[in-house]
């Protein structure tokens, strides 16, 4: 049987309180008595480096680094996340529900890497206020739900793969080219032939094979943020640290539920259009075709990251919406709900000034 391992926490060297990673330095700060420890690298911490992803499927969990996580399920949305230590209850941070710490121990793959918050929770706050107050057509009770209280900093996982690719395709090439067109037309009562310059298109079969490089193809490993949350990129990648648990203290740490093979299958789909681009470049012509592509994957390669987020869930009319901060650049997302009366309000005012209009012309 499994012992339940302990959450890791970083008494302050003045007080004794629990210390949190204060976004925006590179410190531990303690909440009450302000004293700041920095975050050096730990000794054994090493680069972060890509791993191979066919070595891996090969090996699943018996040689890789994992480790064991406290994870509570959240019957609304089916996310798991961590609680801080001692904490027993708590709200969802991806869609508000009630929480109860009925925590489950599961072996999970190590994170090698991930950005530290930079964005405070001041910031957050203010960018969430803003984004509220400056939301048309909303409900007129919205700003209610524009409560700081509600606001958690969370660790999103994600998955990064670099690989090589090369691509047989079948299609058609197209071609313009400019014909003479004659036709006729009547003119005083006879017939005119006249001619004039039309535009055609000749196709021909094209085939070939080409190749793609692609670097740090993300993925977010959840199932359960929004769609919106994609747009929150670009993430500066190039600024990972090394996975150190001191940078996770005073935020919700998400398990993945998108595991390290399907993450794959999702980044073909980020990969397909850029493939396409690549393929109707070799085709040439002024339009192409695809009519088949087969696509091998090879050297391929990943870092299991973790992802900085400022999430909000706010409920208004038994439907939740989600307001998400990306605590790197500030980048804002988010779900509203709309006031059809405002809008149904507003329509009516256009139609009674545009009809106003057309009397005042008419008179």
């Amino acid at each position: 049987m499994t012992a339940e391992p302990k959450q890791q926490q970083f008494p302050c060297t003045g007080c004794g309180a629990t210390l949190f990673w204060d976004p925006g330095s590179s410190s531990l700060k303690c909440p009450y008595c302000g004293a700041e420890n920095t975050v050096a690298p730990t000794p054994e911490a090493e680069p972060v480096q890509e791993m191979d992803f066919l070595a891996h499927l090969h090996t699943a969990m018996e040689s890789a680094e994992t480790m064991e996580a406290i994870t509570v399920r959240c019957d609304g949305c089916g996310a798991e996340q961590s609680m801080r230590p001692g904490q027993t209850a708590g709200n969802c941070a991806f869609c508000g529900s009630g929480m109860v710490a009925q925590a489950v121990v599961k072996r999970v793959l190590k994170p090698r890497a991930l950005l530290p918050f930079s964005i405070t929770n001041n910031q957050a706050c203010d960018a969430f206020v803003g984004w509220i107050n400056g939301l048309w057509f909303a409900p007129s009770n919205l700003k209610r739900m524009a409560n700081r209280e509600g606001i958690k900093g969370v660790y999103v996982p994600a998955w990064t793969y670099d690989c090589q690719v090369d691509t047989d395709y079948t299609g058609q090439r197209g071609d313009d080219y400019w014909d003479t067109e004659t036709y006729t037309v009547t003119e005083n009562g006879q017939s005119v032939t006249k001619t004039r310059q039309v535009r055609r298109t000749r196709w021909s079969s094209a085939w070939g094979r080409v190749h793609d490089t692609f670097d740090d193809v993300l993925v977010l490993a959840v199932e359960n943020l929004p769609p919106k949350a994609r747009h929150l990129e670009p993430w500066d990648l190039p600024a990972l640290v090394p996975y150190d648990d001191r940078y996770l203290s005073g935020f919700v740490g998400e398990s993945y539920t998108i595991d390290l093979p399907n993450g794959f299958e999702l980044a073909k789909q980020v990969m397909s259009p850029v493939i396409d681009g690549t393929i109707r470049s070799d085709i040439g012509g002024d339009h192409q075709q695809i009519s088949t592509k087969d696509s091998n994957y090879y050297d391929i390669t990943f870092k299991h990251i973790l992802l900085p987020m400022w999430i909000s869930a706010y409920r208004y009319q038994d439907r939740v919406f989600t307001f998400l901060v990306n605590a790197r650049t500030g980048e804002v997302q988010g779900d509203r709900p709309w006031s059809v009366w405002k809008i149904l309000f507003t329509v009516l005012a256009i139609l009674a000034a545009v009809a106003g209009t057309i009397l005042a012309v008419k008179s």
